[in-house]
């Protein structure tokens, strides 16, 4: 498993996983476009992969002008090996490297995604747009968690 950072030739392949997850599906997945993607990736933050084999199994961006975390996703053929929770700590890690602002991200209720950002240490701060949840992580608390773990 190689991690780094997300280069323009790697959109094509973040949107097949993007459109590979079987929660927090698209509705329509035409609305995010390989520009949108561009942006967040070299304007607004900074987006991370995960490959294997030279396929890139998931990737994860950070919107450092929003303060919010845009994308966060792994393919289904390639969870539960840690690979979210390593694209999870590179962006947080370079998020906090940059802003002490808190940083927030939404999610469905009731996924694997919920779960995952409890896990992480995420507080659910209220609801964003209709059904979401919306989570937020202060630098303080991140740091506090990175140290828990190392110290474990």
């Amino acid at each position: 498993m190689i991690f780094r950072e997300a280069l323009v030739s790697d959109i094509r392949k973040m949107q097949v996983v993007r459109n590979a997850v079987k929660e927090n599906v698209l509705s329509n997945p035409a609305l995010i476009t390989d520009a949108v993607v561009e942006e967040y990736i070299t304007k607004k933050g900074k987006g991370w992969v995960c490959e294997i084999d030279s396929l890139i199994v998931g990737f994860a961006i950070a919107d450092i002008v929003d303060h919010n975390i845009w994308a966060l996703f792994v393919d289904p053929a390639f969870e539960k090996k840690g690979i979210g929770r390593q694209l999870h700590q590179l962006m947080m890690n370079w998020y906090f490297n940059q802003t002490t602002e808190t940083v927030w991200l939404s999610t469905s209720p009731g996924t694997r995604a919920e779960t995952f950002y409890r896990q992480q240490g995420w507080n659910e701060t209220g609801v964003y747009g209709k059904v979401e949840i919306k989570f937020e992580m202060t630098k303080a608390r991140f740091r506090f968690l990175m140290n828990r773990i190392i110290q474990s």
